[in-house]
């Protein structure tokens, strides 16, 4: 069976497991052995630049700063789901937490290859920048500091704004990008986003957390 064929909630969940497997092929996400820094430079220049020996184009300006946001957005998320999925008063929120505290550190796992091949630190670069969607530390210290269902409303709704906006930076990704690579790991992540919002809205406490 293919993951196509899975139910939306399992199909969510293949992807998830495609992606950190490969992307089935794709070399967005590879293994150890390929993560060591490859010769492609990283041009700031237009779309439509030459391909690389590997067969994909250097890095755009549009890769670069999908690719440097997303890493430290999932950093951030993953953090909080930590938090969540010991600390929710909800057995089906924690399980939420679990499952995309799971499919973050796969993409994780993709991610901070992807920066190395570009020839990208694998730093923070909008370390205290207040960007939309990103979990702040303000947000894990007022999570630290609630408990029972509050908490569960915080997750919630900055769990929500989290993966709202960072399947909305990877569909500009997707139509703007150079990388081949890139652009078929940001289809993933909206993929993987669109199926965990659509639960995440029927979550107990949904509809008081998110108005």
């Amino acid at each position: 069976m293919s993951p196509m064929d899975l139910p939306p909630l399992h199909r969510a969940a293949a992807l998830g497991l495609l992606a950190a497997l490969g992307l089935g092929g794709v070399t967005g996400c590879s293994s150890a052995a390929d993560s060591a820094p490859r010769t492609a430079e990283v041009r700031k220049s237009a779309p439509g630049v030459s391909p690389t020996p590997s067969g994909t184009a250097s890095a755009t300006p549009t890769d670069i700063g999908w690719v440097q946001l997303m890493t430290p957005m999932n950093q951030q998320a993953v953090k909080l789901l930590t938090l969540a999925a010991e600390r929710a008063a909800e057995p089906r929120v924690r399980a939420f937490a679990v499952r995309l505290h799971t499919g973050h550190e796969a993409e994780l796992d993709c991610l901070r290859p992807l920066l190395t091949r570009m020839g990208l630190p694998l730093t923070d670069v909008h370390a205290g920048h207040d960007m939309p969607g990103m979990v702040t530390e303000q947000d894990l210290e007022a999570a630290h500091a609630a408990e029972g269902p509050a908490l569960d409303r915080l997750v919630l709704a900055r769990i929500r704004d989290h993966l709202r906006q960072s399947a909305q930076v990877s569909r500009s990704e997707i139509t703007a990008g150079g990388r081949a690579d890139a652009r078929e790991l940001a289809r993933a992540l909206v993929t993987a986003r669109e199926g965990f919002l659509a639960e995440l809205e029927r979550l107990p406490g949904a509809v008081r957390a998110l108005g």
